[in-house]
């Protein structure tokens, strides 16, 4: 179906994750129903889906054979989930470094990625988003920032392959300038000139984004991490990004080694280090942030930075767990992120929102962090994480038509009391359906934007040839 059709979803348990309906994270409906038309949601609320009649402007325009029924009998539709930090280009590189921490991870893994090309990432990122659409996902980030010399249009591969899969997108020009013979971690072949830099974020600015209301694409700027970057590209990434309008991005206080770092290096913790080159305030979001002192927790909130939790890689590296209640405490805006499927290979988006209340609550005791918190953290934090909550995030009227449908009565989760504890708490569960802006991407739990089969095909050739010119013995 298209867009313009109307989609009349009825007889499911509806949560909407609207702020400004009834409870702390919107109104439920044990019955309920959305109807969608244009992209975007014309109604929202209990019971049966009104009489078409009703409906103003319904019909006007669309024929009998236009308005689609969906049965959500024994379903939950939640808003889409929203994936606030990613590297799609890491797809093909999963597996690797299995036992290492973050920093002999990178080591191991920057010489292979020194080898991606245009074709690699495309297929890469291909096939991550379209798994990340059957976990639940309707927009994600990507943060980008590894360019070796001739390695093609990496950025523009990745915006075709979101097209391709049908997710709203957020991709960040990243980038680094401290490779190892300026005592950084990254080997020279990838890091950049600054001037290269920002005249190829502009570029990507100028030629992508698309700050309007209906926007399936979106442009940030993103240098990748305090120990790969100088102090001159942060500093001249931000004014950048904030001449053009768009947000900032980067790594930050993943390890304990990076907070040493700073220390020795800048005499300042990871927050004041980036405080001093103006990189807080709204427009800014962070990834990880698992070792943030009490300080550092004032600071994001008092200049309403983001942060982008990745609770899955986090402890696949063995980086730590974030202070996630504290953050939601002092009302930082929080989001959560699958990262890089290199260090992360589930990649699922639904599972983060599990795991980010089973670590919250193994730190924090059972009140650290509801059921509802960890999909309101999922839908509507992401959304005001990337700086899109006016138009994604949770279901309401006007806002596009981002939406899961769960199916919860087969065998894994249909005598679970709750639905929203059976989505959160229990195995991933199958998706009815997935709508971005109105348009089907998944259906009775498969793929329907693309074949699944050639995303793999793809993605497998592109692993064999990277591994092959990287000199690694894969499968």
């Amino acid at each position: 179906m298209a867009a313009d059709d109307v989609i009349i979803i009825e007889g499911g348990t509806v949560a909407t994750m609207d702020a400004a309906a009834a409870g702390e994270y919107g109104a439920e409906h044990s019955v309920g129903h959305v109807v969608v038309r244009d992209g975007r949601i014309l109604a929202v609320g209990p019971g049966p889906a009104p009489g078409i009649d009703t409906l103003a402007g319904l019909t006007a325009g669309v024929g009998a054979g236009a308005v689609r029924r969906v049965d959500a009998t024994g379903c939950l539709v939640t808003p889409g989930l929203v994936n606030t930090h990613h590297h799609l280009y890491q797809w093909v590189t999963r597996g690797l470094a299995v036992d290492d921490g973050l920093f002999e991870w990178l080591t191991t893994l920057y010489p292979v990625w020194g080898q991606i090309d245009e074709d690699v990432t495309g297929a890469a990122a291909a096939a991550g988003l379209g798994w990340l659409a059957g976990t639940g996902c309707t927009t994600t980030m990507d943060h980008h920032y590894v360019f070796p010399t001739d390695g093609g249009d990496l950025l523009g591969a990745e915006i075709r392959a979101a097209r391709e899969v049908g997710l709203r997108f957020l991709p960040t020009r990243g980038s680094m300038d401290l490779g190892r013979s300026q005592g950084g971690l990254p080997p020279d072949n990838v890091v950049e000139q600054i001037d290269a830099i920002l005249a190829a974020t502009a570029a990507a600015i100028d030629t992508h984004h698309d700050p309007g209301p209906d926007s399936m694409l979106r442009i940030a700027v993103a240098p990748c991490s305090p120990f790969s970057v100088s102090a001159d590209l942060l500093v001249e990434s931000a004014r950048l990004a904030r001449d053009r309008g768009v947000r900032l991005h980067t790594h930050l206080a993943e390890t304990q080694d990076e907070t040493d770092f700073c220390a020795e290096r800048f005499s300042m913790s990871p927050v004041d280090y980036l405080g001093s080159l103006d990189w807080l305030g709204e427009d800014v979001w962070f990834a990880h942030g698992v070792h943030f002192d009490d300080a550092g927790i004032a600071t994001l909130a008092r200049t309403g930075t983001a942060i982008a939790h990745c609770p899955s890689s986090n402890a696949r590296l063995g980086a730590g767990i974030c202070r996630l209640r504290d953050l939601r405490d002092a009302h930082v805006p929080v989001g959560l992120g699958v990262d890089g499927s290199a260090s992360n290979e589930a990649s699922s988006l639904i599972e983060e929102a599990r795991h980010a209340l089973l670590f919250a609550r193994a730190v924090g005791g059972p009140e650290a962090l509801t059921v509802r918190a960890a999909l309101h953290t999922a839908t509507m934090g992401g959304a005001r994480t990337l700086g899109w909550a006016d138009q994604i995030g949770s279901l309401e009227v006007g806002k596009q038509a981002d939406l899961a449908v769960w199916r919860l009565d087969t065998l894994p989760h249909a005598d679970v009391v709750d639905p929203v504890a059976a989505l959160v708490l229990g195995t991933p569960p199958p998706l009815e359906l997935l709508l971005v802006a109105g348009r089907p991407v998944v259906e009775q739990d498969r793929l329907v934007t693309a074949d699944e089969h050639d995303l793999r095909a793809r993605a497998v050739t592109q692993h064999r040839r990277l591994m092959s010119r990287a000199g690694v013995i894969g499968r």
